[in-house]
This record gives C-alpha cells, sequence and structure tokens, in this order.
C-alpha cells in the first residue's frame, strides 16, 4: 500500500492565509510563512498555496510570497492562482514551487495543460478541479467556484489525465469548510477510473473524516485547511492515529 499524504492547504488573500465555508465568508486564518515553516516542521508531506482572488482580479500569483514560503520548508510546495502561461510556471518554479495548479485557466484553454507537462513534465502539472452538485450532476466551476461551467466533473477529469496532469486536486464546494467530512463518492469513483493520484478536499472536521476518506476510498492525498490553521487538529496527531488504524503514513 502506498504512503498516503497529508496536505495543509494555505488560502491566500492580500498577503494573508484566509478560510472560509462553501467559498465565502472568509476569515484571516494567519501568517502564511509562519503556518508554512510550523507544518514543514511537524511532518506534513506537502504543501499547497492557492492565491484565491488572482484570477477574479486578473492579475498574477505573488511570486514575492511564495519566495519567502519556498524559503521556510523542504517539503513538496504546490501553487497555483492565476496561471495562465508556461512564463507564469517558469517562474513560480524559480521562485522555490515544485509543482503548479491550474484551474480556470484550463477550463478556458485546455491545451495549457499539454503545454505544461510538454515543458515542465506531468509531475509537475496538478489540475484543480472546483466542483458542486447542481441538478443531479457534479458541476465543474471557475474563478474561485464563483462561476458555473458547463463541464460535467469526471468526464472533465479523465480529459486533464489524457492531456498530461500529474493529479487532480478535487475540492468539492459544496463540503468546503463544513467540517462534515469529505465527498466520499466522487472521490472514491475518480480514485478507481483514473490513473494519476486524486487529492480529496473540501470537508475535513475529524481524524475520522481522513481515515474514511483513505480507507473506502483509495483518495492519494487528502487536503485541509482551517482544522490546521486554527489548531483543532495537530498532524503529528493526525498521523499517529491514522497509522493506528492501518493506513500507511510518513511519520
Amino acid at each position: 500500500m502506498l504512503t498516503k499524504r497529508i496536505i495543509p492547504c494555505l488560502d491566500i488573500k492580500d498577503g494573508k492565509t484566509v478560510k472560509g465555508v462553501n467559498f465565502l465568508e472568509l476569515r484571516d486564518a494567519g501568517d502564511p510563512v509562519e503556518l508554512a515553516e510550523i507544518y514543514s516542521r511537524e511532518g506534513a508531506d506537502e504543501l499547497v498555496f492557492l492565491d484565491i482572488t488572482a484570477t477574479v482580479e486578473k492579475r498574477k500569483t505573488l511570486v514575492e510570497l511564495v519566495k519567502k514560503v519556498a524559503s521556510q520548508i523542504n517539503i513538496p510546495f504546490t501553487v497555483g492562482g492565476g496561471i495562465s502561461t508556461v512564463e507564469d510556471v517558469s517562474a513560480l518554479l524559480k521562485a522555490g514551487a515544485d509543482k503548479v495548479s491550474i484551474n480556470s485557466s484550463a477550463v478556458k484553454r485546455p491545451e495549457l495543460i499539454n503545454e505544461l507537462a510538454r515543458e515542465f513534465g506531468s509531475q509537475c502539472v496538478v489540475v484543480a478541479i472546483d466542483t458542486r452538485y447542481v441538478d443531479g450532476e457534479h458541476i465543474v466551476h471557475v474563478k474561485g467556484g464563483r462561476e458555473a461551467t458547463e463541464l460535467r466533473t469526471i468526464p472533465w477529469a479523465h480529459e486533464v489525465q489524457e492531456r498530461g496532469a500529474g493529479e487532480i486536486l478535487l475540492t468539492s464546494m459544496d463540503h468546503d469548510g463544513t467540517k462534515n467530512g469529505f465527498a466520499i463518492e466522487l472521490t472514491g469513483q475518480l480514485s478507481k477510473s483514473l490513473n494519476i493520484p486524486v487529492i480529496a478536499s473540501g470537508g475535513a472536521g475529524t481524524m475520522e473524516h481522513f481515515k474514511d476518506v483513505f480507507m473506502n476510498n483509495d483518495a492519494d492525498a487528502a487536503l485541509a485547511a482551517s482544522i490546521f490553521h486554527f489548531k483543532e487538529i495537530g498532524i503529528p496527531e493526525l498521523k499517529a492515529y491514522l497509522k493506528k488504524e492501518g493506513i500507511e503514513m510518513r511519520i
């Protein structure tokens, strides 16, 4: 059994870490550089940094802040927000990112996935899929979850895999910030039908939620924000619990 990964997420707005519920009602969650250093020290397997308003505000990700975060950590680091060109990715990799996450730009121009995979390798390309259940179907949303598209989540996930994405970051907007658990069924459906890793995101509230998404579903990693930022669950304790439950962890 492959080792499962625990990934804290820094949602960044105006240079600060924020957290909301269902992508709304954002509140301050602390300094991203300090949080990154703590998570790296505590044994997080990776770190994700998402500049959540970069696309809406039509600007690039905060490269200087990415540099500061990268200087404090020694774990794989994924950066997303406002990325739409090969040059954007080059700048972020130079600033210390290991991988990039694209969402709105991939939906707008799917060839971007092919271009980035060709230029930097699939292992560098994470496609984030923000999904909401609408009228009986899982629908892809863009622009920080503000805008529904005509894409259905499962076929889109298969397309991004074919185009060269190395990983999918699947966020259930219905579950985001609710602390009621991950979108188990959808995550499982994708994990079992794709050949690339799926990161489950949205809804973590207890240690059991992590166990459920790993045990029943083959999610390769689980991402969370507020429970780590506000110290409701510690990463070392979470990993010890999961290992005890029979889930392979890097301790």
